[in-house]
């Protein structure tokens, strides 16, 4: 089940969701406009609707995946059907604006692990 994520995440509460889907990754979708993210689950339109409910704006969400284990740019694969927005010039799973990666990863940085962290 997917949780909203406002502040760092513990590393023990990113392991449960690595321990409850994927193993090594996690899927998350990052509301870019507000900062905050929401975590886990099979799917990321799953994470995706439960911002919606929290009033996020469609056009600000995108789907990503953290490997926590992993270091530089392989911790966060910036790929998800949810991204797949002609009507943003986002013709692909993957976000080819490097301007919103950028965004997304400084989310992820600060409210998951940060590449100094360290995970259970």
């Amino acid at each position: 089940m997917p949780e909203i994520i406002t502040t760092k995440i513990a590393p023990d509460r990113l392991q449960y969701h690595l321990n409850n889907t994927f193993g090594d990754m996690v899927k998350f979708v990052a509301d870019i406009g507000k900062g905050v993210l929401a975590l886990g689950g099979e799917m990321h339109a799953d994470c995706e609707e439960m911002l919606l409910q929290a009033d996020s704006k469609q056009e600000n969400l995108w789907g990503a995946n953290i490997y926590p284990y992993k270091e530089g740019d392989e911790r966060v694969e910036y790929v998800s059907l949810i991204n797949i927005r002609p009507h943003q010039d986002n013709r692909e799973m993957y976000i080819q604006d490097p301007h919103i990666r950028l965004q997304i990863k400084a989310i992820a940085d600060k409210l998951l692990l940060s590449p100094d962290d360290q995970m259970a």
